[in-house]
């Protein structure tokens, strides 16, 4: 098979070999390597200046379909964390690797973003990454410490910190690494499913940095947001703007939708929210489908999950997302009366459902399903999956959503 010009993606039949041949590429230790495809009938060449052409044609698109708001022939449904260590094999990939390596590195991604999809039925991808590459693109040092997470020697302290700070990000120079993991994995899924990309929302990003870690108050990130309002935004302008461009990168790579995590909205308030959250969710929306159309990429559907926010539903139905995410805090029909019948919902099973029987988890599900009916809505978990969940249960949530909501469907 001839091939194509540098700067371009192809795909053939060639024994599922994947070829790669630019320095970026062999930087990021790809080169020559075989890919962790789902079959074994395609090459994918990935030369420089790869951008998302030749992707392979997409077959199930139900995850795509409810989040335009479109009719489904079921309820599609993912979990987040499916990448995750519940799963043996992932354990096995990452041993004695550091975390953000494994970030850094586009092939071990790729794979670990396709394990879940070779043993569920899951009707979306997520890639696999962390939402504290965007502290690091900023110049902020983050280390994974073992037993304690994630952790910023040198978190803000001061005002004055916000100089150490890049103020202006090249996206594609800092986290090009996940751009790469991104057009890796959507020619290695060959189309089987969507690719979701995702990012921290400003808030949580800030909270983070300021408390150099995970905190169960996050005094001293809302400190700032009493003691230095005016630099609280300032921090979270100068990071709506850098995720933003990092969305829009995620497109431009091959990413089909963008969830935003705004993990840590239910330490604020409403008027906090109000203040310091909900415009920023907001301008990101807007900006990246802007820049989306101005760019001529696709105008993907995109997740907003703010955990915990229940005071801001209706707010956050108007914020330009085709999507919101609910945590299992909150009644399905609750959630739909303050989202309206416009919007679809994603979620809301307890994580912790998946502890009980299978039977049981079959019975949650069904239950789940008719509070938030079959069309307008994404099956999800409230949060993501924990380490020590069994595989075989995440496996019995998912065909139940399936099975369930082909039955009402079919009887409806």
């Amino acid at each position: 098979m001839p091939l194509q010009e540098a700067g371009q993606c192809v795909t053939g039949p060639v024994q599922g070999i994947i070829l790669l041949a630019c320095p970026a590429c062999s930087a990021a230790g790809l080169s020559g390597t075989r890919a962790p495809f789902l079959s074994g009938d395609s090459l994918s060449l990935l030369l420089p200046g790869c951008s998302p052409k030749g992707f392979p044609k997409l077959k199930n698109d139900t995850f795509l379909r409810a989040a335009r708001g479109e009719e489904t022939e079921y309820t599609p449904v993912w979990c987040m964390r499916q990448a995750g260590r519940y799963l043996p094999e992932f354990r096995e990939t990452r041993a004695a690797q550091d975390f953000f390596a494994t970030c850094r590195s586009p092939k071990v991604c790729c794979e670990l973003t396709l394990q879940p999809l070779r043993r569920f039925p899951l009707d979306a991808a997520i890639i696999f990454s962390d939402i504290l590459v965007v502290p690091q693109a900023l110049g902020m040092d983050v280390v994974m410490a073992p037993g304690k997470g994630p952790t910023f020697p040198e978190p803000l302290k001061e005002v004055e910190d916000l100089l150490k700070l890049r103020q202006k990000v090249d996206v594609t120079a800092e986290l090009g690494y996940v751009f790469q993991a991104i057009t890796l994995t959507r020619h290695s899924l060959e189309g089987k499913v969507p690719l979701i990309g995702f990012s921290g929302a400003p808030w949580t990003l800030m909270s983070y940095m300021i408390e150099g870690g995970g905190s169960t108050t996050m005094a001293k990130a809302k400190s700032w947001l009493y003691r230095h309002p005016d630099a609280s935004h300032r921090l979270l302008r100068l990071l709506a703007d850098v995720i933003t461009d990092y969305l829009v990168g995620q497109v431009a790579a091959g990413a089909q939708a963008l969830q935003l995590f705004e993990s840590h909205a239910g330490h604020l308030g409403p008027e906090q929210f109000q203040d310091f959250a909900l415009p920023y969710i907001r301008d990101i929306a807007r900006d990246v489908k802007s820049k989306l159309k101005a760019e001529a990429l696709p105008l993907v559907p995109m997740i907003v999950f703010a955990k915990d926010a229940h005071y801001a539903l209706g707010d956050l139905a108007c914020a330009g997302y085709e999507v919101v995410g609910l945590d299992w805090t909150i009644r399905p029909q609750e959630a739909r009366a303050q989202v309206g019948k416009d919007i679809t919902l994603q979620g809301n099973l307890d994580p912790c459902a998946l502890y009980s029987p299978k039977e049981k988890i079959g019975e949650l599900v069904k239950k789940m399903l008719e509070g938030f009916g079959t069309q307008r809505y994404i099956a999800n978990l409230g949060h993501g999956l924990y380490p020590d969940m069994s595989p075989e249960h995440v496996g019995a949530f998912v065909e139940a959503v399936h099975a369930h909501s082909r039955h009402v469907n079919k009887h409806s």
